[in-house]
């Protein structure tokens, strides 16, 4: 996927990046966030941040992260690039728990704590799998800021293809992955999009 804006260029400031990072952590209640951060000539993923998307490139989990200067641009790319990753962890995680909470009501097994118990470890250890599979695909730099923006993504197909593959896991949970990855993903994309 190619994203516009994708080389360095210029963008907007730390405070604002991290009061946007620290609401969405924050989630859960109802006050509503405004996701823009508004930053003049950057790209829409900046200003949009973290994101599930449904779109024509698939479905797909973004995350944003953003670094300062931190006297090494080196150090500086890959602080802003763990970020995204980092982000794109904490959103397959909301995923995921969709993932085993489905399955155990689908299955019936909400009753049996030790079944619960394996199914999340069993979808827990695929997920640090997965996480390794996302990949940079943007990066932007703020010419007045010097704040350094990238962008990773995780492509739904690869974490049922992860899943799919994983020694150890449950037949059935495979199986009801396979089945309903795709209808629980737009779940989760629906209500983040909210």
């Amino acid at each position: 996927m190619k994203i516009p804006g994708s080389q360095f260029v210029s963008g907007r400031t730390l405070a604002a990046a991290a009061l946007m990072l620290a609401l969405a952590a924050c989630g859960g209640g109802k006050t509503m966030v405004e996701s823009d951060l508004g930053i003049k000539g950057a790209p829409d993923w900046v200003n949009k941040g973290t994101a599930v998307l449904n779109d024509k490139d698939g479905r797909l989990f973004h995350g944003v992260g953003a670094s300062p200067t931190l006297g090494d641009e080196a150090l500086q790319t890959s602080t802003a690039d763990d970020r995204a990753r980092a982000e794109v962890a904490r959103i397959l995680s909301t995923y995921i728990d969709a993932v085993s909470n489905d399955y155990s009501a689908a299955t019936g097994t909400g009753a049996n704590a030790n079944a619960d118990q394996s199914v999340s470890r069993q979808i827990k250890a695929v997920t640090k799998q997965n996480l390794a599979g996302s990949r940079i695909i943007g990066r932007w730099k703020d010419s007045k800021t010097n704040m350094v923006y990238s962008i990773a993504e995780l492509d739904l197909k690869q974490v049922k293809t992860t899943l799919d593959g994983a020694n150890g896991m449950n037949d059935d949970l495979k199986r009801y992955i396979g089945r309903n990855a795709d209808n629980i993903f737009d779940k989760v994309s629906g209500e983040k999009s909210k």
